[in-house]
């Protein structure tokens, strides 16, 4: 549905949502890629397409970084997407090549018009204010890369065998 440079936009986008305090706290390349996971100069060229966009404010020197260039509600997921994707008002399936349209849909058809659908809608109502409140707000914390959840011990929820038998 989306690529790299899309996925590591909204990742960048994310993590400056959850610090932003009106853009006094500015984070560089570095610090969103340690804990987003991603690699520096990938997160670096992808934060110069944002500004240069008016997503984010960047500066230069001690005490530079990047920060959001608007609240985090009033930034839509639609508007990182579409830096990025390439927009495609067709509704074309994986078939290509006129197969699909040419008469009958293809068996995936309709199902795939509803998944486009369902995207176009969640980009369209989503803010990155979810991921500001996600943090500030209710201490949610990012797990760092590579690490995964504690996570208790599994119960087992079997049917006891019957009394007297094995």
């Amino acid at each position: 549905m989306y690529g790299k440079q899309t996925e590591c936009a909204i990742a960048a986008v994310s993590r400056l949502a959850e610090v932003y305090d009106g853009g006094k706290t500015r984070l560089n390349a570095q610090e969103i890629a340690d804990a987003r996971g991603l690699q520096a100069p990938f997160v670096a060229k992808i934060l110069t397409s944002l500004s240069l966009a008016g997503i984010v404010r960047g500066s230069r020197g001690p005490g530079g970084g990047y920060t959001l260039a608007t609240p985090p509600k009033s930034i839509k997921l639609r508007a990182v997407f579409d830096i990025f994707e390439r927009p495609d008002e067709s509704e074309n399936c994986p078939f290509g090549g006129g197969i699909c349209g040419a008469g009958n849909p293809c068996p995936l058809h309709d199902s795939l018009v509803t998944i486009q659908h369902g995207l176009d809608q969640f980009l369209d109502s989503t803010s990155l204010e979810s991921f500001r409140v996600a943090f500030q707000e209710k201490g949610f914390r990012p797990c760092p890369s590579g690490t995964r959840h504690k996570v208790s011990k599994r119960e087992i929820y079997r049917a006891r065998k019957p009394s007297g038998k094995r």
